[in-house]
């Protein structure tokens, strides 16, 4: 299988050996019909993958449908097995939020803002 290492460092990882074949897998994650049985329109930011090596690998844009409606990445990749059946990788990247020097207040925060030193 290929061994493509996660975007980020705190992408969860999942592997799975199912006994369907990679055919039966790959219509079941790149069929909308199928996928929104499992994965439903609503999750995904656009209704279309965004990169598909086809019998491979497929990759979706999820957004969150809570505030800040972060946006991450799934990556559904498959290979055959040794019993038949098929192996599936699955990489959920989570975007980096990379922490400010300072945190902002809300608008109507009547306190003075907290200044750091450099």
């Amino acid at each position: 299988m290929n061994r493509q290492k996660p975007a980020s460092p705190d992408a969860i990882e999942l592997e799975y050996d199912l006994d369907e074949p990679p055919q039966k897998v790959w219509r079941a994650i790149s069929i909308p019909a199928f996928r929104a049985i499992w994965l439903p329109a609503e999750a995904l930011a656009e209704p279309e993958a965004i990169d598909s090596k086809p019998g491979e690998e497929v990759r979706y844009r999820l957004r969150d449908d809570n505030p800040p409606f972060l946006e991450s990445t799934v990556t559904f990749t498959i290979a055959s097995n040794d019993r038949g059946g098929t192996s599936l990788r699955i990489i959920h990247d989570m975007p980096t939020i990379k922490a400010g020097r300072m945190v902002k207040a809300a608008a109507n925060h009547n306190g003075s803002p907290i200044k750091l030193a450099a």
